[in-house]
């Protein structure tokens, strides 16, 4: 622009050769030329036109401006900025963002946003002779945000509505008002894929209505070969673009521009969508992705009723299956939703329980071993209450892990009065001293069957519930009652007897539009980043992979129950704090070698195999434990920690069975998280561990060797 300014024959302009140009204007052009932002400046009182190369852009495919006054650069959208350039000339500096302005810059008119400030350009003695327009064009992000408000609005409008044709009338009304058309239509093909029939429309008044039967070959060739192959047929004139045989049927109807979005499902055309409007249109990029986008909900939505109604209409046989097919679906959807944001949690808590885990093990063994060598009671029962202290801090971690992952479902018989006293401390500490925490769960309820991890985090989420709804404090009760439920007086449920385990608060309850969607996956009333909305999912899932059922009551002010059917088993529930009587020692000598780069775990486990009788040859490193295989060590059995920094336990394991292929190996870790591909062919033992423990594996290890 520089090199124009100069070239151009100014003498014939109100400015005059630039040797004459005030000093004033030479500056304002200087600086409009050097910058990298859109600026042009209009002087006199003709508004002469100089701009920089950025300001090109703004331009598009207008005529040069280069000394042409602004009012014609600009004269179809003169009138409405007209006012503003005549604020600037009287000295009133002009800011404005967005503003809309129909410019003509390419084939046809475009609504195009633009943000810019005219500032006055005053000579030396203040007066003002020309306007300095630094601009910033803002159509894109006008239209983003007009697309992405546009289809949360339409996605508000539909969610609850459970009627096809309902969907159908006010996804086509929304868009046909938004996009400012004639009419809108959405229809469904029939099977030789030619029929259809437009089953919801809007029109605009004073525009016939499209509902009815039509045959896809009477729109012409085009039409067919687009859609059929799943492309958008997009016609701005039929007068102009198609065959006057080909644009009857659309003049017939109305019709003179036209957006069609196909469904082609199995290589099958299904469904159209389609836009239209009764004079010609140049249907911008914005329009065409907005329809495209608009079909894709409307049909989503309208595939997702039609299956619920289809689920309603099967007979009572098949409702459970119906029930059960359908919870599966959920939480395969919430375990999609929440692994990005569980793989980051496993990965920091991991790495926590990790080096709690390298803490605990010296310490239970360096306890077992000096309870050993006790003789007194006393002593032995401090011991003993160190030993119970460490396995509390062992299965807190462990809850930590289990908190932080979403496993399979891992059923068992579990009594519920144990599990929920284990878990009494975290669900205090969870709610905080203004809450009072009552659990009567009697001992006498026979088990239940079903993964008591996965139990513990189900009722944690209850209970953080509860304390969200009692801000200002209140009463949680825990209780479990045995309960005969009827045939289809619990969705899902099959008839029998079950364990009810019931959480009851008295916050704030729900109202019933709230209760209605509670269990809905990514439903939350806690507000942006306070909750992901799958808590109560999780335990509706829960339930019903376990054979049980979810039933949630509450009422505004007057709290919250939820029961929680679980089946019953004659299963005896096992006793994890079980230890055996006696550690199994040595079956006869072998030699263990021992890696693991914590020194304190190292020497301490070295000690604790010692005593049961195995010699022991420790390495500080996988590397070093390599090389004493290479100078010719032959242990019995390898025993390693997983997590080292040069190599994990496991590729160690892999490298030395090339070497050693019958070597038994015992993979110790603080952090259990291991892939199926990483445990196959090893065994492991979580650390801490107790003395029975790594006794009965290595036992059974060296026993294996015959």
């Amino acid at each position: 622009m520089a090199e124009r300014i100069r070239n151009y024959d100014w003498s014939s302009s109100s400015l005059g050769p630039i040797e004459t140009w005030p000093s004033v204007l030479r500056t304002a052009v200087a600086l409009c030329l050097e910058s990298r932002f859109p600026q042009a400046v209009m002087w006199g009182s003709d508004l002469i036109t100089l701009h920089n190369d950025a300001f090109s852009l703004i331009l598009g495919n207008k005529p040069p401006a280069l000394g042409k006054p602004f009012k014609e650069v600009w004269s179809e959208v003169w009138e409405d900025i007209r006012p503003i350039a005549e604020n600037a000339l009287a000295g009133q500096a002009t800011f404005i963002e967005d503003f809309p302005l129909l410019i003509e810059r390419g084939n046809s008119p475009e609504w195009a946003y633009f943000t810019f400030c005219y500032s006055p350009i005053r000579d030396a003695d203040g007066q003002v002779i020309g306007i300095l327009d630094t601009v910033a064009e803002t159509t894109s992000t006008v239209l983003t945000n007009q697309r992405l408000e546009f289809l949360d609005e339409l996605a508000r409008s539909v969610v609850n509505v459970t009627n096809p044709d309902a969907i159908m009338a006010t996804i086509t009304r929304m868009l046909g008002e938004h996009m400012k058309l004639s009419s809108c239509a959405y229809a469904d093909m029939d099977p030789d894929q030619d029929g259809f029939t437009i089953r919801g429309d809007w029109a605009a008044q004073g525009v016939p209505h499209l509902l009815g039967h039509y045959h896809l070959a009477d729109f012409g060739q085009l039409a067919v070969e687009r859609l059929s192959a799943g492309q958008a047929f997009v016609i701005d004139n039929n007068l102009k673009q198609l065959p006057d045989h080909e644009s009857a049927a659309f003049q017939a109807l109305g019709i003179t521009a036209t957006i069609c979005i196909p469904l082609v499902k199995e290589g099958r055309l299904t469904a159209l969508m389609a836009v239209h409007d009764k004079v010609p249109r140049a249907w911008s990029a914005y329009e065409q992705s907005l329809i495209r986008d608009v079909s894709q909900r409307c049909w989503a939505h309208i595939e997702r009723v039609r299956a619920e109604v289809k689920l309603r209409e099967l007979n009572e046989s098949l409702e459970e299956r119906v029930a059960l097919m359908v919870a599966q679906r959920e939480g395969e959807v919430a375990e999609h939703h929440e692994t990005r944001k569980m793989e980051t949690i496993g990965q920091l808590t991991g790495g926590i329980a990790h080096d709690f885990n390298n803490l605990l093990t010296p310490i239970m063994i360096t306890l077992d071993l000096i309870r050993r060598r006790l003789e007194d009671d006393r002593s032995i029962g401090l011991v003993d209450a160190a030993l119970q202290a460490a396995d509390k801090a062992r299965v807190l971690v462990g809850r930590l892990l289990t908190f932080a992952r979403r496993q399979t479902l891992q059923p068992s018989a579990v009594m519920l009065e144990a599990l929920v006293a284990d878990m009494r401390d975290l669900i205090s500490r969870s709610l905080g001293p203004t809450i009072e925490v009552v659990v009567n769960v009697p001992s006498h309820l026979p088990a239940v069957l079903v993964d008591p991890h996965q139990l513990e985090l189900a009722v944690l989420n209850l209970a953080v519930n509860a304390r969200d709804a009692m801000a200002d404090g209140g009463r949680l009760e825990i209780n479990a009652v045995m309960d005969r439920v009827a045939a289809g007086a619990v969705r899902g449920m099959a008839a029998g007897n079950y364990v009810c385990l019931r959480v009851l608060d008295n916050g704030c309850g729900m109202n019933a539009e709230t209760l209605q969607r509670c269990t809905e996956p990514f439903f939350s009333t806690k507000g942006v980043g306070k909750g992901t909305g799958l808590g109560l999912s999780m335990v509706q899932g829960l339930a019903a992979q376990s054979g049980g059922g979810l039933g949630i009551s509450s009422a505004e002010g007057e709290g919250t129950r939820v029961n929680i059917w679980l089946p019953i088993t004659e299963d005896p529930a096992a006793n994890k704090d079980a230890e055996l009587d006696e550690a199994p020692l040595a079956p006869r000598a072998a030699l263990v070698l021992l890696v693991d780069d914590e020194e304190l775990v190292r020497r301490t486990t070295a000690l604790q195999l010692q005593d049961l009788g195995y010699q022991v040859q420790e390495s500080a490193s996988a590397a070093a434990a390599l090389q004493m295989i290479e100078a010719g060590l032959r242990p019995d059995v390898l025993v390693t920690d997983h997590i080292m920094p040069d190599k994990s336990g496991t590729q160690l394991a892999r490298e030395l069975r090339q070497r050693l292929p019958n070597l038994p190996v015992l993979v110790l870790t603080g952090y259990s998280n291991l892939s199926p591909e990483q445990m196959h062919g090893f065994d492991v033992l979580a650390k801490p561990f107790r003395r029975s423990e790594i006794a009965e594996r290595l036992s059974s290890l060296v026993c294996s060797l015959g």
